[in-house]
């Protein structure tokens, strides 16, 4: 993390990214399918109204319903905002307008963005139609946006089976979150003090209890935190779990360990990966240590000090 106005406080760059997979039930599966093949599906309820995107259950009775129902590529703006200046991976380059399309034949709007030439060209009520993309898998960006169309509405509800040949049957939609992290004053001052090799918490004024890490004021008392205590660097294994399943891009091998460590002094257990140990041989009491690689500037991982066991009343109350 680098310096910011203050000194005292970092700030650094952070990107969360993560690929959500999931898998489609019937109405689902159609509706994207539909898309591939130019079709747009909608769900009739059990009150004879059509859902366009589909669900599967009744927002209203919770009933399931899967009554499919082809809707028209041409509909009407509800509503919409500009965005002058589109982010990355939005669908187009240039500025564009959100809009809620009602398509004809559905009795609900669809979210997507509108190829328009600025916004004094988008308006409520405009008349609008599909583009569909040239190249379509079975994904909402098979609609490769709306564009300004026809002025007259054109109601066409076919029912439609839903069966298409070589279904979508699941789908993988990358997230991400870019964004500027601080951790403040007191994460700030502990992060630091990582780097020194030290592990550093706050004492509220009121209880006493020692925070590590600190959060810059005691969620027990909801007074301010300031006074800096350095802890550790020994502790005891409180409670752990055995981790079976290897995370992707983590360069450690399965089994390991991930437990909570009460560091002595402090009022909390913080998280913390235990090595140096087989895997089935960590408890609850295992006294530990951090375990620092070269140039790390926080632990690599805890392992034992050759100590006792704690004894279970010395941090029953750390649980």
């Amino acid at each position: 993390m680098t310096g910011s106005a203050s000194p005292d406080v970092l700030r650094a760059p952070l990107v969360v990214e993560f690929p959500f997979t999931r898998s489609l039930g019937p109405v689902q599966s159609a509706f994207l399918t539909g898309l591939r093949e130019r079709t747009v599906l909608g769900v009739r309820t059990g009150d004879g109204k059509v859902l366009v995107p589909p669900v599967e259950y009744d927002p209203v009775t919770a009933e399931e319903i899967r009554e499919l129902v082809e809707v028209a590529p041409t509909g009407t703006v509800t509503t919409w905002a500009w965005n002058p200046a589109p982010r990355r991976d939005q669908p187009l380059e240039g500025p564009f307008a959100w809009v809620l399309v009602r398509l004809d034949g559905a009795d609900t709007s669809l979210l997507h963005v509108l190829d328009a030439p600025g916004p004094e060209a988008v308006h409520s009520g405009m008349r609008v139609r599909i583009r569909w993309s040239g190249e379509r898998t079975g994904a909402i960006t098979d609609i490769a946006c709306f564009e300004p169309g026809e002025t007259e509405a054109r109601h066409q509800l076919v029912p439609h089976s839903g069966e298409f040949d070589d279904l979508v049957t699941g789908i993988v939609a990358p997230a991400r979150l870019d964004y500027t992290y601080s951790p403040g004053r007191a994460q700030s001052a502990y992060i630091g003090g990582l780097s020194a090799r030290k592990t550093v918490g706050e004492r509220c004024p009121s209880c006493r209890k020692v925070y590590v890490p600190p959060r810059g004021a005691c969620p027990t008392c909801g007074v301010a935190t300031e006074e800096r205590v350095e802890v550790g660097p020994a502790g005891t294994v409180t409670t752990f779990c055995i981790v079976n399943i290897k995370a992707k891009n983590l360069d450690i091998e399965v089994p390991y360990v991930y437990a909570h460590i009460a560091l002595d002094g402090a009022g909390l257990a913080l998280h913390g990966r235990i090595g140096g140990i087989p895997y089935d041989q960590v408890r609850m009491g295992l006294r530990v240590e951090p375990v620092w690689s070269e140039g790390g500037r926080y632990p690599d991982h805890y392992g034992p000090t050759g100590e006792p066991d704690a004894d279970y009343d010395t941090y029953k109350e750390l649980i």
